[in-house]
């Protein structure tokens, strides 16, 4: 047995999120109470993780909850999308493009309507065989169809697969379907951890 895909988050993982970039500095400038930027889409028809909602849809409840005008919920979203891609990564995403051509390499993302849009800059499509955007497949993590989708899509086995994300929820479902998980805390921890699973298991 070996480790055949190499399986990575994208939010606190392979980007860097800064919370102080959004949402607290939206809500003082919008005279809000904090927290209020995440409960002003309560009124949504759906769940935007899972592609129940569109951006556009997003964009007009923020609007609407917050009674704002174009250009200011035009900032507010600017601030969003600002905070949402964060900042690449580098060390990890060179150590997870370095895995081909001898793995596979795959994204599975809980993400929201324009994510992928949005994080091509970064140039996650040109390192990876498979990025599923939950919000494009419907499915999210920890859901298990979630995973099984990833590994048919590649085509390997679950105890094939290696994973790294920074919600623990989502590595506990991850190992329980027998994927080798782990839980990234810091990057060059996370790398450690991760070459000393593909050696074990290589090994085993």
């Amino acid at each position: 047995m070996a480790i055949r895909a190499v399986v990575l988050d994208i939010g606190g993982v392979l980007e860097v999120v800064d919370d102080d970039v959004f949402p607290a500095p939206a809500e003082r400038r919008l005279g809000l109470a904090p927290g209020s930027i995440a409960g002003g889409l309560a009124g949504l028809p759906g769940d935007a993780v899972v592609g129940e909602v569109t951006e556009h849809q997003v964009r007009a409840e923020w609007q609407r909850a917050f009674g704002l005008d174009d250009r200011q919920v035009a900032a507010l979203l600017d601030d969003f999308w600002r905070w949402y891609v964060g900042t690449l990564d580098r060390e990890l995403f060179d150590w997870f493009a370095g895995q081909r051509p001898a793995r596979l390499t795959a994204i599975l993302s809980n993400s929201g309507p324009g994510a992928r849009e949005r994080e091509r800059f970064h140039g996650f499509e040109d390192v990876t065989d498979d990025i599923v955007y939950s919000h494009e497949v419907g499915l999210a993590k920890p859901d298990p169809a979630a995973y099984k989708l990833v590994t048919r899509r590649l085509g390997v086995e679950a105890a094939e697969v290696l994973f790294l994300d920074d919600v623990e929820a989502n590595v506990v479902a991850a190992r329980a379907l027998g994927w080798h998980a782990v839980l990234h805390l810091d990057t060059a921890a996370s790398i450690a951890e991760m070459e000393r699973v593909i050696e074990a298991v290589a090994d085993a």
